[in-house]
């Protein structure tokens, strides 16, 4: 797993380091900085891929703009000469690298100043260059990308490069999830907005059903916390439970109401709850091995009841685990509710405060279970705490 983020100059980020675990919640104001965070994450994404710039940038999810938007800027703080980003894993395996963007004639792909891998091993690194002074090398063309296919597939360097480029910020939005809008960034087992949900869910049924037909535990799980359903699946004849005048897909979802007369009890995600499909979505990217390794979901509480997002959280640990030891989630949140799903205790569950101090600068600072934290929490819950002010992280209105 990657443990530990630095990043520097990035947006409303001056200079922080983050050490994560497998489970990473950012809370704070509107605005403090915690989407950017896993932008940052994104940008290294592309970086490890070998190019930067809109196209590999938007592929992960991170939003385009100006190169100038995306460099810190602050009156207080002199503007720094590059962004600096830098992951490392367990093993000490490091990626990291310095890029630049001339703010006043921007070019389509940002250069590489400088790149550094190594797997924490050898004597000698990967990857140590000073690209952008190398004549006789495309600055704009990171190194690392080609030089994995030297690489083991086991070399820790490698599997820190692949986790990299997988790497996607997911943010589902009710009419992707519904099928009625297409996912302009579709990609297995879902599209970064919800595009390809019921295409996703056949699959999660498959890997979750044994040669008996029998479901794992897993799936029951996903199920419970859809208390109206009896049964879910994917089917392309859904042409009688759709009006003609909606938009579809050739696949769709078809839920089956456990309340509702047998006659007329089947919907389809048009018009089921969609409190169902933000948890499909996040169950898929969790329990499903075709999803990244390292992945994260800007506003993960949206469209949820604060008790059916308490019993989400508690299970995203379990998930991360079902198909891969070293799977990671960061995902931003707002709602109170959530913090009560968080096993603080679990060193691998992590929560950040994300705040901006008063000149502007985001500031990252990981909740944990201090003893005095512990008292109080035997006397509230976490959610109550964060809303009473006890942890921070809440705006000054």
């Amino acid at each position: 797993m990657i443990r530990t983020v630095q990043i520097t100059g990035f947006k409303s980020i001056f200079s922080e380091t983050i050490s994560l675990g497998r489970v990473n919640c950012f809370i704070g104001p509107n605005g403090a900085g915690k989407s950017n965070i896993l932008e940052a994450l994104g940008v290294l994404g592309a970086a490890a891929n070998g190019t930067v710039d809109d196209e590999s940038l938007l592929r992960r999810g991170v939003r385009a703009g100006l190169p100038r938007l995306y460099k810190s800027s602050f009156a207080s703080k002199r503007t720094p000469s590059q962004i600096f980003i830098s992951a490392a894993g367990e093993e000490g395996e490091n990626y990291r690298v310095s890029l630049l963007n001339p703010l006043a004639a921007p070019e389509p792909a940002w250069s590489y100043k400088t790149e550094f891998l190594t797997d924490g091993k050898e004597k000698d690194e990967i990857v140590s260059d000073g690209v952008r002074n190398r004549k006789n090398l495309n600055p704009q063309a990171g190194l690392a990308a080609l030089k994995l296919v030297d690489l083991d597939a086991t070399n820790p360097a490698a599997q820190l490069m692949q986790r990299l480029q997988e790497y996607a910020i997911y943010c589902p939005n009710t009419p992707t999830l519904r099928g009625i809008v297409p996912d302009v960034q579709s990609r297995a087992p879902v599209g970064l907005n919800g595009g390809q949900l019921a295409e996703g869910f056949e699959a999660l049924r498959r890997n979750l059903t044994d040669n008996e037909g029998e479901v794992t535990e897993e799936l029951d799980q996903v199920l419970e916390l859809i208390d109206w359903v009896s049964d879910i699946q994917a089917t392309s004849h859904g042409a009688a439970l759709l009006s003609p005048k909606v938009p579809r897909t050739r696949l769709m979802l078809k839920f089956t109401d456990r309340f509702m007369n047998m006659s007329r009890n089947e919907l389809t995600a048009y018009d089921a709850s969609e409190g169902a499909l933000y948890v499909i979505f996040s169950a898929l990217l969790c329990l499903l091995p075709q999803a990244p390794r390292l992945l994260a979901i800007d506003n993960l509480d949206q469209a949820l009841n604060p008790r059916l997002l308490t019993r989400l959280t508690s299970r995203l640990s379990g998930w991360l685990r079902h198909n891969s030891p070293d799977r990671q989630l960061l995902f931003t949140a707002h709602n109170p509710a959530l913090l009560d799903g968080l096993d603080l205790l679990d060193p691998e569950v992590r929560l950040f405060a994300v705040e901006r101090n008063s000149d502007g600068l985001t500031c990252v600072r990981r909740i944990e279970m201090t003893p005095e934290l512990e008292s109080l929490n035997n006397t509230y819950p976490l959610s109550r705490l964060w809303a009473m002010g006890h942890l921070g992280a809440v705006p000054n209105v």
